[in-house]
């Protein structure tokens, strides 16, 4: 606002300052036209500003979070809390549930951690509505972040097989698939924010894997500070694994022995066939 006001303040001395020959004549139309131009442009974010975290809410209080349904062809093994909203906990299958005395939470031998659901006895439904809130919430925010700069765009077309990254905001117009090895090059503090308006689809065997710092230059990167942002589904083939946050605007599908350390956010379903999936370290090493 404080920019916009010092360049329209100039803009009007200029336009109303008269002018004494055709050379000050025209070096007036031409800072006149600076000057419009400055106005008409947006003001670039910063980046660390751009940089910064994503914020989870309560939605990082689950290893997998979503609306209609999370199913487990077992056995599966997952570290974290799971839970459903606005779906009940019928929506919750093959992992054997039990029901809580409480009935605010149920238990699974597949679960390190536990599972909640909407018709939960209070506080739950609250706890689930706010964390659902908190997901879409994230989803916009990463969806959001312009890319670092213009290599970060549209990076090998979407087919990022081999690719080395550091850290930033990458954007696709197109589905992202690798069919194996990508690698992610970078520290703790470093913050990684993958864009993409299709599906991301990972094949058989396929991994996500982190290069450690230099002796010297910090901690490891790890899964938290690493976040997917992904306007389709996201199908992850048998045996592959993955790193990072996975905000998912459709359904998440897991095959054999696939794996994640992270967390999976998805506004409808996720579908896990013997499955681990690992809660990563929070933000700051707590």
């Amino acid at each position: 606002k404080l920019r916009n006001y010092l360049l329209r303040s100039l803009f009007i001395l200029i336009s109303q300052d008269g002018c004494d020959s055709l050379h000050q004549c025209e070096m007036h139309s031409l800072a006149l036209v600076l000057l419009a131009s400055a106005l008409a442009a947006p003001v670039p974010r910063r980046l660390d500003e751009v940089l910064k975290p994503v914020d989870l809410g309560t939605a990082g209080d689950f290893v997998i979070l979503t609306k209609t349904g999370i199913s487990s062809v077992p056995a599966s093994v997952i570290v974290g809390d799971i839970g459903v909203s606005p779906i009940s906990a019928t929506a919750i299958t093959g992992f054997s549930m039990t029901a809580d005395s409480s009935n605010t939470f149920s238990t699974s031998a597949q679960l390190t951690g536990k599972a909640f659901a909407a018709d939960f006895v209070s506080p739950t439904p609250s706890k689930m509505t706010t964390a659902i809130g908190d997901m879409e919430t994230a989803y916009t925010d990463a969806a959001s972040r312009p890319f670092s700069n213009d290599t970060n765009l549209n990076v090998m077309d979407g087919l990022i097989t081999g690719t080395t990254f550091t850290p930033g905001v990458y954007t696709w117009g197109s589905d992202v698939a690798f069919s194996s090895d990508i690698y992610l090059s970078g520290s703790a503090d470093d913050i990684f924010i993958f864009q993409t308006s299709g599906n991301v689809v990972v094949g058989a065997g396929a991994k996500v894997l982190l290069i450690p710092p230099a002796e010297g230059s910090g901690e490891a990167l790890t899964a938290a500070t690493i976040v997917w942002q992904v306007a389709g589904h996201l199908d992850v083939g048998a045996g592959a694994h993955l790193e990072g946050v996975f905000l998912v605007k459709n359904h998440a599908a897991f095959g054999s022995e696939s794996s994640l350390n992270g967390r999976i956010l998805a506004q409808t379903a996720a579908t896990l066939i013997s499955t681990t999936i690992t809660e990563p370290a929070a933000l700051g090493g707590a």
